[in-house]
């Protein structure tokens, strides 16, 4: 890690300093995106905000497996700040309520990655878990932002081919396919169709309108400052919201975070795929070569350093034979494999679906089962959104041939991603963007902020991290934890992290200096 280690006592953590960092870039996964969540009517009940702030009227909308107690609400909010007496979107937006008022100390609104998490999803899932950490110390809020789910969405009218997450990113295609033209006219075709559908609406869906959608939440909760636990894309969400408001902010939670450099932010996230894929792939590979993954049939090589040039070598047999799969006219590709490898670093409970995919396409007499993600396209909606942030938030390269000798060279030195994050997307043909700068992360602000982080992370590399940690200074500590894949809090199974976390959120410490956890023994 480049780093100097001292003992600290606390959290079973080890503090220390960083030596210079890496001006290396980040990643945020994209377009992992969710169905929506719709509540559903009970009796309701009213918490009026601020003075010409609407109420937020809540109803019951508990759901099997979920939070008991879960309520839902529809929040209104200007498309436009510049004209907030104009037209209004509407948001999702749900809460489970603290159990113990004595203790309760404010809200916590879980930001969800992306873009395009549902953040009402997101507290179904982890709400429960985080009530019990956080022992009735905060109301628990979250939001869909506009686009997504339940709130106000737009509609690209995308062929299903160009949503399906594998063309979103846009892989590079083989000469079979039409090679770096095809590309080209992809990524044409999917920004000319955002163009001629979105409308205002689309090109409303910001990082900055997500940051200013929040204020208007914690004024409509009646809350002066809001906590926040933001989780990949989640995390640059919630830096901008303590950025633009920072005397709003109580304790903010920044959990596996991207490089904020505002010359590039989803630009530099999705380049610093390739080197974080390297990173990470390791971890598959001890595991799949693992004596114990015989008897599962999972196991993949005989060594650890087998697992790479065998997988390499197969997605390039993929990529001049497609092998038919279950799914009737999607072929299992190269691509869709090194698709699939990707999503699976982003949590070791997914090795065993990339080892049997793996395993299949390397059987004559198997017929490959496609990851459910990269079965189906997006929904559209979604798809749409995935595009939008990404394209509105930051100016892109237009040079067209840029794009072409960028990937190729990005292969060259990273081939399990094979120049796709060098790859040209949408992003080269949208109209009208940026709609405004990108906000600049600085260390002007209160000191209220913890960084959590994986050393081994597939979508947001701790070197990422390091930049928002070196442009955070003073505000900012962060605990290293010495682990692979994408989420820490609540996520990876280290004790220390999650303690460190529930420490700070529930008595406001953090380390005295940046601190290390290490590997559960």
């Amino acid at each position: 890690m480049g780093a100097r280690a001292a003992v600290n006592q606390s959290c079973g953590m080890t503090t220390y300093t960083h030596k210079t960092a890496a001006l290396a870039l980040s990643a945020v996964t994209a377009a992992a995106l969710t169905a929506a969540f719709a509540p559903h009517a009970e009796a309701a009940q009213v918490r009026s905000g601020q003075a010409g702030t609407p109420a937020l009227v809540w109803r019951s909308c508990a759901q099997s497996g979920g939070p008991a107690g879960q309520e839902c609400a529809a929040l209104s909010v200007p498309l436009d700040y510049a004209a907030p007496s104009g037209r209004k979107v509407s948001l999702a937006v749900s809460r489970i309520r603290s159990e113990d008022p004595g203790r309760r100390r404010g809200t916590l609104v879980v930001l969800p990655g992306g873009p395009g998490g549902s953040g009402v999803q997101r507290l179904t899932q982890k709400g429960a878990a985080l009530g019990r950490e956080l022992a009735g110390g905060y109301d628990l809020v979250a939001f869909d932002p506009r686009g997504v789910g339940a709130s106000t969405t737009a509609s690209c009218a995308l062929d299903p081919q160009d949503r399906r997450l594998v063309t979103l990113r846009n892989w590079p295609l083989t000469p079979q396919e039409g090679g770096f033209a095809a590309n080209v006219a992809r990524a044409e075709r999917q920004a000319a169709a955002c163009a001629a559908n979105g409308g205002e609406l689309l090109r409303s869906f910001t990082t900055a309108n997500q940051a200013r959608d929040l204020d208007r939440l914690r004024e409509a909760l009646g809350e002066r400052k809001l906590s926040a636990w933001g989780t990949s894309y989640g995390t640059y969400v919630a830096a901008v919201y303590a950025q633009k408001f920072p005397q709003r902010t109580d304790r903010v939670v920044l959990d596996s975070t991207g490089d904020p450099d505002p010359a590039r932010v989803e630009r530099g996230w999705l380049a610093n795929m390739s080197p974080a894929a390297d990173e990470r792939f390791p971890d598959f590979a001890a595991w799949a070569a693992d004596p114990a993954r015989a008897a599962e049939g999972l196991r993949v090589g005989e060594h650890p350093d087998d697992v790479r040039p065998l997988f390499l070598a197969l997605a390039e047999r993929l990529d001049r034979a497609p092998r038919p799969s279950t799914t009737e006219g999607v072929p299992l590709t190269g691509n869709l494999l090194r698709q699939a490898m990707q999503n699976a670093l982003y949590a070791d409970a997914a090795f065993p679906g990339l080892a049997r995919l793996i395993g299949q396409a390397q059987d004559p007499a198997a017929t490959p089962v496609l990851p459910p993600e990269l079965a189906q396209p997006l929904r559209d909606e979604d798809a749409a959104l995935a595009l939008a942030v990404v394209c509105n938030d930051v100016k892109w390269p237009t040079d067209v041939a840029s794009y072409e000798r960028s990937s190729a060279a990005d292969r060259a030195a990273h081939p399990l991603t094979a120049g796709m994050p060098a790859s040209i997307p949408a992003c080269a043909f949208w109209k009208d963007a940026p709609t405004e700068e990108p906000t600049r992360i600085t260390g002007a602000g209160p000191s209220n902020i913890l960084m959590v982080q994986n050393l081994r992370d597939p979508a947001t590399p701790y070197f990422g991290a390091l930049r928002m940690r070196a442009a955070l200074g003073d505000r900012a500590r962060l605990v290293s934890v010495d682990h692979g894949g994408h989420g820490v809090y609540l996520g990876n199974g280290n004790a220390c992290g999650d303690r460190a976390v529930t420490e700070f959120l529930t008595t406001g410490h953090r380390p005295a200096r940046d601190a290390y956890c290490g590997a559960p023994e």
